[in-house]
C-alpha cells in the first residue's frame, strides 16, 4: 500500500550525542546504534513532538577479551539524577553474541541478558505534519533517574487526555524489567511518576480519553510460557495484547476480559504487541498494533490495525488482515551501511491531522519514520 507521505525524517545521522546526556560523563567512545520507536503527539503550538528513543553504544565494545555494557549508578544520598555511568566488563566466554542488540548469559538455567547500549529519549520537534525537523530539544534529554532505570529508558508511548499528557516507557534493570510513567502539562516538561507495571511489559498504552471515570490501557506481559488454545481454536497462544484500567492512570488492574489476540490462521501475527496509544473515532477505538511473523533472528515485524467498541474495548468491531505498514529497504537504502538487522517496522505513535493521521515508527530499530493515513483506510 503506498501513501501521500511516507518518509525518514530522523535517523542516527542527526543525533549530536555531545549535546546528550552521557557526554563527558563515560570514559569511552560512543556512537548512535538507532535513533528509532519515537512516541509521538501534537504540541499546545502545533507542531509534533517525537520522543525519539536513542541507543547509544560503545565504539569498542570488546577490550581484553571482554564485552562491556553501559550502566548508570545512582549517587548514595545524592539528588536522584546526579549518578554516574559505568562499563560492567563480562568474559566473551560467558556470553553469547548473536543478537547485535544486546548478549546472552550461558547458563543459569534461565535466559539472563544485558544490553550492547543504553537509551534515553531524545525530544525532536517536527512541523505539524511531520515531514521536516523544526529543532531538537537536547536540554530536555530523559536519562534514567533512578536504579530501576540503569540500563535505559527505552519506547516511549504518549497519550494527551483532556489538558495533561502522559508518557510510559521501559525500564530496564537487574531490578526488574518494568513500566514507567511520566507526566507533563505542556508535553515538554515532564515528571517521572515511577513505576506502574511491576513485570516485564514491553508496550503499554494509555487510551487517549477516559471511559467514565476510568484511564484504560492496553498491556502486552512477557513470559516464558503459555497454555495451549482447545484443538481447532482461531487463537494461537503466546503473546497478545491484554487490557487494564485504573482510577488515576497510577495503579492498574488486568481487565478480566483478553484484547487482540494471535490468530491461528496465519504465522504472520504469531506474536503481537501494541504499537499506537488507541484513539476515539466515530467506529470505535483506533488500535494500531505490531505483528510478528517467526524469521531469522527477531522475526519480521509489520503494522496492522483494529477498531475496538467504544464503550467494551475487549470487543473487536473491525480488524485487518492486511499490513498497514510493512518494513520498507527503499527507505534505509541511504543508510544501509548503518543498519544491524533488517525486516523491522515498530510504529509508536499517532496524531490526527483531519483527513489523515499522521503515524510515526522505528524503522529496522534505527530511524524513525513517519507515514501519513488517509482515514478511509479504517473506514472513518
Amino acid at each position: 500500500m503506498s501513501y501521500p507521505f511516507d518518509e525518514l525524517v530522523f535517523s542516527p545521522l542527526d543525533v549530536d550525542l555531545s549535546k546528550g546526556p552521557l557526554a563527558g560523563r563515560i570514559d569511552a567512545e560512543t556512537y548512535c546504534l538507532g535513533a528509532f520507536n519515537p512516541g509521538m503527539t501534537r504540541l499546545p503550538n502545533g507542531n509534533l513532538l517525537m520522543m525519539v528513543r536513542i541507543a547509544e553504544a560503545l565504539k569498542t565494545p570488546i577490550v581484553d577479551q571482554k564485552i562491556h555494557s553501559i550502566r548508570w549508578v545512582p549517587s548514595d544520598g545524592a539528588a536522584a539524577d546526579a549518578g554516574r555511568y559505568c562499563l560492567d566488563p563480562w568474559p566473551l566466554e560467558m556470553v553469547d553474541t548473536a543478537d547485535p542488540r544486546k548478549f546472552m548469559m550461558r547458563g543459569g538455567g534461565w535466559k539472563v541478558m544485558a544490553l550492547t547500549s543504553l537509551s534515553w529519549l531524545l525530544p525532536v520537534e517536527l512541523d505539524a505534519e511531520g515531514r521536516s525537523v523544526v529543532d531538537v530539544h537536547y536540554r530536555d534529554a530523559i536519562a534514567p533517574r533512578a536504579s530501576y532505570q540503569c540500563y535505559g529508558v527505552e519506547d516511549a508511548r504518549i497519550s494527551r487526555i483532556g489538558n495533561r499528557w502522559l508518557m510510559t516507557t521501559c525500564s530496564v534493570s537487574p531490578e526488574r524489567h518494568s513500566t514507567t510513567l511520566y507526566s507533563s502539562n505542556d508535553a515538554r516538561d515532564w515528571l517521572l511518576e515511577g513505576i506502574v507495571l511491576d513485570h516485564q511489559n514491553k508496550d503499554m498504552l494509555i487510551f487517549e480519553d477516559q471511559i467514565g471515570a476510568n484511564y484504560w490501557a492496553q498491556t502486552r506481559p512477557l513470559g516464558d510460557l503459555y497454555f495451549a488454545y482447545p484443538p481447532g481454536s482461531e487463537w494461537r497462544a503466546g503473546p497478545s495484547i491484554n487490557l487494564a484500567t485504573s482510577p488515576d492512570a497510577l495503579h492498574w488492574k488486568p481487565h478480566d476480559k483478553p484484547g487482540i489476540r494471535p490468530h491461528a490462521a496465519t504465522l504472520a501475527t504469531a506474536r503481537m504487541g501494541g504499537g499506537t496509544p488507541p484513539v476515539l473515532t466515530d467506529r470505535g477505538w483506533l488500535s494500531l498494533w505490531h505483528g510478528v511473523e517467526p524469521y531469522g533472528v527477531v522475526g519480521i515485524y509489520r503494522t496492522y490495525w483494529s477498531l475496538l467498541d467504544a464503550r467494551d474495548p475487549s470487543t473487536t468491531v473491525a480488524t485487518s488482515d492486511t499490513p498497514l505498514l510493512q518494513p520498507a529497504p527503499h527507505l534505509t537504502e541511504p543508510i544501509k551501511d548503518l543498519m544491524y538487522i533488517d525486516n523491522v517496522v515498530f510504529t509508536t505513535g499517532i496524531a490526527d491531522a483531519g483527513d489523515h493521521y499522521v503515524v510515526a515508527s522505528g524503522e529496522a530499530d534505527l530511524t524513525c519514520r513517519v507515514t501519513h493515513v488517509p482515514k478511509s483506510v479504517f473506514g472513518l
